[in-house]
């Protein structure tokens, strides 16, 4: 049992050169955590909200000056002198500090910098591996942890790749079934293997914001196609060492109600792109299809996982958000299979355990995400093996910010094997 003695924050910068917030929580015990909030740029509008200073002068509005403010004036003194192993009162006593749903008050990146600083300082406290505090806040009664299986973005579509292509990522997926270092050496091999792919195809290799390829394509179908030559070329076999994974992201390109992609001269009604959604599916076999539809047409929705829901796993995050209540609509409604975590989504990370538990016990397939914006902290690594994700999404395996999430799964393993 330590109390929190010191709360210090400061304005760092993420991987897009976009400021975010470092909170370092120290306890009376002489324990630090440190923590650093993640940013998206394909933000579902259902998300927490993220204070930003909107001061053109200064980072072109996207500062961290006023959630900064927040953590020192309005947060730092109802926390201060607590224990930190009352995770869940202390982030309740940020949320009624906040006093709105989606924390546009004082900020989901003030909130979850504090919330995140104060978990990794208690496990330091308990001398503890953080995956294994973070199974104690869920509560896990199995604690034979594994590493999930890794969804890993090569290919970079929608925003993040500049508006090359309209599909958002293209990931390959080793099988559940190997070990985490084979599994990443696989990813490193098809992803050296797609370069050269590229290039043999007069492309140009520069990277997205997730470290994945973003060549420009004439169709998001090129991108399946150049992810079957890497494979290929990296000497592994599709549907067997390796299985594809797309994030739509769907919401970022309907206009007035219909469907608009590169694939075709004219947009697709809801019905007929779902007819599009089938037919992909069934020339691409997809393990999972994340965000294919906009985030709040929940009919089609449960249209979709109706017809290939049954060996494909419909995966929510714009739909979903890391949010309980929407979460629990789209389990009523039968909407998707599989969801997204991602506590910056929400804001504290009480709050992300209840979503997660939600899941588990509704049979939901869970994905650990990161953030387009991130940092070099791994925490999201730990988390994901605590909470015994079934699969996570860091991005491509380049990039010191995506890096330092694999490498630090690789010394878990290290650790429980």
């Amino acid at each position: 049992m330590a109390q929190i003695k010191k709360i210090v924050a400061r304005e760092i910068l993420d991987s897009r050169s976009n400021p975010t917030i470092e909170a370092i929580v120290e306890l009376a015990d002489a324990s630090v955590g440190i923590f650093s909030t993640p940013s998206g740029l394909s933000i579902g509008k259902h998300e927490a909200s993220e204070l930003r200073d909107n001061d053109p002068k200064r980072f072109n509005g996207k500062g961290v000056l006023k959630a900064l403010s927040n953590i020192f004036h309005s947060l730092a003194p109802l926390l201060i002198g607590k224990e930190a192993s009352e995770q869940k009162l202390l982030d309740e006593v940020m949320i009624k500090a906040d006093s709105t749903d989606n924390k546009q008050n004082l900020g989901a990146n003030s909130i979850l910098a504090l919330s995140g600083a104060i978990a990794k300082a208690q496990a330091a406290s308990e001398k503890i591996s953080l995956y294994r505090y973070v199974a104690k806040l869920l509560a896990r009664q199995d604690t034979n942890f594994k590493i999930p299986a890794p969804m890993m973005n090569i290919l970079n579509g929608g925003v993040h790749g500049g508006g090359n292509i309209d599909f958002q990522e293209f990931m390959i997926v080793p099988p559940q079934s190997t070990t985490f270092t084979n599994n990443l050496k696989m990813g490193v091999e098809v992803y050296a293997a797609l370069k050269e792919v590229i290039q043999s195809h007069s492309g140009v290799t520069l990277v997205g914001d997730e470290g994945g390829y973003a060549p420009v394509l004439f169709a998001n179908t090129d991108g399946f196609k150049l992810l079957e030559d890497a494979v290929t070329k990296a000497n592994y076999n599709l549907g067997q060492d390796v299985f594809f994974s797309i994030d739509i992201a769907a919401s970022f390109f309907m206009k007035d109600g219909e469907y608009r992609i590169k694939d075709r001269p004219v947009s697709y009604s809801t019905n007929e792109f779902i007819d599009y959604l089938v037919t992909l599916n069934e020339q691409c076999h997809f393990l999972s299809m994340e965000d294919p539809l906009s985030e709040d047409e929940w009919d089609s929705w449960k249209n979709l996982t109706e017809r290939i829901g049954k060996d494909t796993l419909i995966v929510g995050d714009d739909l979903i958000t890391t949010n309980l209540e929407r979460l629990k609509k789209a389990i009523s409604q039968k909407a998707c299979n599989a969801t997204i975590i991602k506590p910056n989504q929400v804001g504290t990370i009480t709050e992300t355990l209840e979503v997660i538990r939600e899941a588990k016990k509704q049979n939901i397939k869970i994905v650990v995400s990161n953030r387009s914006g991130e940092t070099n902290d791994d925490f999201i690594a730990d988390f994901a093996v605590g909470i015994d994700a079934d699969y996570v999404k860091f991005g491509a395996p380049a990039r010191g910010e995506r890096v330092a999430k694999y490498n630090r799964l690789l010394e878990i393993e290290h650790e429980i094997t």
